[in-house]
């Protein structure tokens, strides 16, 4: 892990193609922007970990029994 200290205007670089700015800083809050291509996805950890735990949950094995899981994929086909 690295820690840096940074002021508002100054960049951190990450590889060739990310960019992380320090926009601005009230008290206890850091604005940051971040450049970085389309196909880099970007989350806040609160948003991450929920998208996880979500991912996590749906992988989780069901009663449903293959043949009305084969119903409702032809129910949504149609």
């Amino acid at each position: 892990m690295l820690a840096l200290t940074r002021k508002v205007g100054e960049r951190i670089v990450i590889g060739d193609d990310i960019i992380v700015t320090v926009v601005s800083i009230k008290g206890d809050n850091i604005r940051i922007s971040i450049e970085a291509p389309k196909e880099i996805k970007i989350y806040r950890g609160e948003i991450f970990d929920a998208i996880a735990a979500e991912n996590k949950q749906a992988a989780v094995p069901s009663d449903i029994s293959e043949w009305d899981m084969l119903k409702v994929l032809q129910i949504k086909k149609k």
